[in-house]
């Protein structure tokens, strides 16, 4: 769905009802009232008065029809396109359980059809999966923005990762303007959902229990929306549940999160690295994030390493996290860069009380901060973009030498004689 369709949207009805009997209409009001849609919406008369009432009238942006009294559905919902202004979401009830109708009914441009008699949880599910379709990342990707992946990943654990991974999405989305995915892989202790005051509902552990169900679909219904340009999908698996995976569900989540979203932000904990090293091969740029301790530098280091070894391609920002102002380090940061044989680039101050205010608040740091302590979240986030774009010229560079050594190659042939 364009921007434009979207602003159009807007100025129509959000929902409108045709059914044929007291049953169906008295199912339908209460579920329309928990979505804020009035409930004289709910009209009688099935698709015949759907058709003559939309003739004259602006079509809202979910519209549920009744075919229970049609003869001929497909010919009926066919008659209904006609009247329907582009980008409609259309609902289809009725009584025939046949699977071509089925298969026909979603052909010809509807949205789902219900099988009479059905509950009011499968309405909700319905709804939500279409109000999903018309807010979602999906109709706001742009073409002049080509995906963004970084990969955040805390060389120990509590040095503040998580923080700064649910603030760097959170920027690309409010400051850069793009709808972004933060996908928080640490699937029994997960924050993700949590730092920003959400429930992080079964997404995850669904699509690591069934990987073959991941596609669009499955990512528009199970994101969890935190404001209009982020999402996010974490977890809270029962800690009695292990984590039985070969890592394909995070290769497919990536894949159609690429294709849904224009930034994402992986939350990656060093032992999902080491377990399923794929998951850096498309990351743009890797923001290792340590403190100045003693073990935090020898873990930084390993790491480091490990990136050089098995994603060399993959762009490396370090971030120092909760520098004391007092200067009370374990660690010098002279003596931090040069064991890692490298510079810092970017510095984030310890500051407990912006913490426990944004904790309080459920929003990230870089959203209560103020514009004093914004600079580092403002420098990491510009970091992360330039190197994702350093990383598509590159891309492009490489493609276009590809094919001027392949054009050359057969110009350098020697042309077959005539026999």
């Amino acid at each position: 769905m364009n921007a434009p369709f979207q602003a159009r949207a807007g100025l129509r009805d959000p929902f409108t009802a045709f059914v044929c009997d007291d049953a169906t209409a008295d199912m339908l009001r209460p579920v329309a009232v928990e979505h804020g849609w009035s409930p004289e919406k709910v009209n009688k008369g099935g698709l015949r008065n759907a058709v003559q009432s939309l003739s004259v009238s602006a079509s809202p942006n979910i519209l549920f029809v009744d075919l229970s009294e049609s003869a001929d559905p497909l010919n009926d919902i066919n008659a209904l396109a006609e009247v329907c202004e582009p980008g409609t979401i259309v609902i289809a009830a009725g009584q025939v359980n046949d699977v071509r109708l089925y298969r026909d009914l979603v052909a010809s441009g509807i949205h789902d059809y219900l099988l009479k008699p059905f509950t009011a949880d499968q309405l909700r599910d319905t709804f939500a999966h279409a109000q999903a379709i018309l807010s979602g990342p999906r109709g706001e990707a742009q073409v002049d923005k080509p995906h963004v992946m970084a990969a955040v990943i805390g060389v120990r654990g509590g040095v503040g990762a998580s923080t700064i991974a649910t603030s760097l999405a959170w920027l690309l989305g409010a400051k850069a303007s793009r709808t972004t995915a933060l996908l928080d892989l640490d699937v029994h202790f997960g924050t993700g959902a949590l730092a920003l005051d959400l429930e992080p509902g079964r997404g995850l552990t669904d699509a690591i229990e069934n990987p073959s169900r991941i596609d669009g679909l499955f990512i528009e219904r199970a994101m969890v929306r935190a404001n209009e340009r982020l999402s996010v999908l974490s977890a809270e698996a029962p800690i009695n549940q292990p984590l039985v995976t070969d890592g394909t569900a995070f290769f497919q989540l990536q894949e159609e999160m690429r294709n849904a979203f224009e930034s994402t932000v992986l939350d990656l904990p060093r032992h999902m690295l080491i377990q399923y090293p794929h998951l850096v091969h498309d990351a743009h740029v890797a923001v290792v994030v340590s403190e100045l301790t003693l073990a935090a530098t020898r873990d930084t280091i390993r790491i480091l390493a490990w990136l050089k070894s098995n994603a060399p391609q993959t762009k490396v920002v370090v971030v120092a996290n909760r520098m004391p102002a007092g200067g009370a380090l374990e660690i010098s940061r002279k003596d931090f860069e040069q064991s890692i044989e490298r510079g810092v680039d970017v510095v984030f101050p310890d500051d407990g009380k912006l913490a426990a205010q944004a904790a309080k608040l459920g929003k990230p740091m870089a959203e209560v901060a103020s514009s004093k302590i914004t600079a580092p979240f403002t420098q990491l986030s510009n970091m992360v973009l330039s190197h994702a774009s350093e990383e598509g010229v590159a891309e492009a560079k490489t493609s276009a030498k590809g094919l001027v050594d392949n054009l050359k190659t057969m110009l350098s042939k020697p042309k077959d004689k005539a026999a």
